[in-house]
């Protein structure tokens, strides 16, 4: 099967489909209103925590500990075709509990784990301080999470673009798209200010700017934007190996002695501000997880917009309402661990075929 797609967005996850698709054979021609992977995908701590950032079984679980298994082959697959390394580490994440009631929560946290299968290390204080020796001494236990990795997600953007540039996909930037236009129940293309931009199919991948567009059919749940602000210092020597996920924020080390540390959850619209009391509550809980923090160099700050779904799901699928109309957005928080599976289940969808994983509980 091949044809002409358009899709609405060149972050990680329109670049991800986009990827897919021109090697089945479908000619693809990706809308971006900035520069691709310039918006939410840039601003992504690229923590891959599928177990770190999930908070009980079910399909949202398994589609994250699908897409985790993806990671080692697909980072090699990019890196071979596009020459960016993305900076993936399986450095692991320790979950960490600095009061007795959070290690309450990471004791009931491991438990499912351990009863599904999989796989968690319950560390009491000094068995994680040997682990990761720049905890606090405050600590009263840590999961920790072996499987769960990192990598840089600006880099994984550049990467994705030089694939599909490769693969020869068409980017245009700069370009608002303001509707969708529609032939007698299809998708057939989207309007600009200035003209129509006609495909045999349509797949929106928007992230927090999905909604915006004229012509759009109901879906499952709507999408608002919800700011996340990151601080970023460095650290020379490096002197964390592992990530810090607390129940206030998270530490990313980097090899390079980068850190990054975040994030806020702010509802206010599609502000990207980074304000004082954002980076107060960011570095005060780095600081209380790890110390010697207070003595890194501040180097950047930064915001992004996270697409947050009102039932906390992804939105992956066709319309049921419009032919030809598909959407891979809504993420939320975990768009860089999605983005292998992502890419793989719309291709599928599109070629009329049976995705490898459920899909019912996030069809639009």
């Amino acid at each position: 099967m091949s044809g002409t797609v358009v899709i609405v967005g060149a972050g990680v996850m329109g670049t991800a489909v986009a990827h897919r698709l021109l090697e089945r054979g479908f000619a693809v021609t990706l809308l971006e209103k900035s520069l691709p992977g310039a918006e939410s995908s840039a601003a992504a701590a690229g923590i891959l925590g599928a177990q770190s950032e999930v908070s009980g079984t079910g399909p949202f679980l398994e589609l994250c500990l699908a897409s985790r298994a993806m990671f080692g082959d697909y980072v090699r697959e990019l890196e071979e075709i596009s020459g960016v390394g993305v900076d993936f580490e399986q450095s692991g994440v320790l979950e960490v509990a600095l009061t007795p009631a959070e290690g309450r929560l990471a004791a009931g946290r491991a438990q499912w784990m351990l009863q599904r299968g999989l796989e968690v290390e319950v560390l009491d204080r000094d068995a994680a301080r040997r682990l990761e020796p720049g905890l606090t001494e405050r600590m009263v236990g840590a999961n920790f999470y072996p499987r769960d990795c990192q990598l840089d997600p600006r880099r994984l953007g550049s990467a994705l673009t030089a694939v599909v540039s490769h693969l020869g996909g068409r980017f245009r930037t700069g370009l608002q798209v303001q509707g969708i236009e529609i032939h007698q129940g299809r998708a057939v293309g989207v309007r600009t200010a200035t003209e129509v931009i006609f495909a045999d199919v349509v797949i929106i991948a928007g992230g927090a700017w999905s909604m915006g567009l004229s012509q759009l059919p109901p879906i499952r749940t709507p999408i608002k934007p919800m700011s996340g602000q990151i601080v970023q210092v460095e650290t020379r020597p490096a002197t964390l190996r592992h990530v810090l996920y607390g129940y206030q924020g998270y530490v990313v080390p980097r090899r390079d002695g980068r850190v990054l540390m975040g994030s806020t959850l702010e509802e206010r619209g599609f502000d990207k501000a980074v304000t004082l009391d954002g980076i107060h509550r960011i570095t005060g809980m780095a600081r209380e997880m790890a110390p010697s923090l207070g003595a890194a160099r501040l180097s950047d700050t930064w915001a992004g917009l996270r697409p947050a779904p009102g039932d906390g799901l992804p939105i992956l699928g066709e319309s049921r309402h419009l032919q030809g109309l598909f959407f891979v957005t809504g993420h939320y928080r975990n768009g860089i661990l999605l983005t292998p599976i992502s890419g793989v289940v719309i291709a599928d969808l599109v070629e009329k075929k049976t995705p490898s994983v459920t899909l019912d509980p996030f069809l639009p």
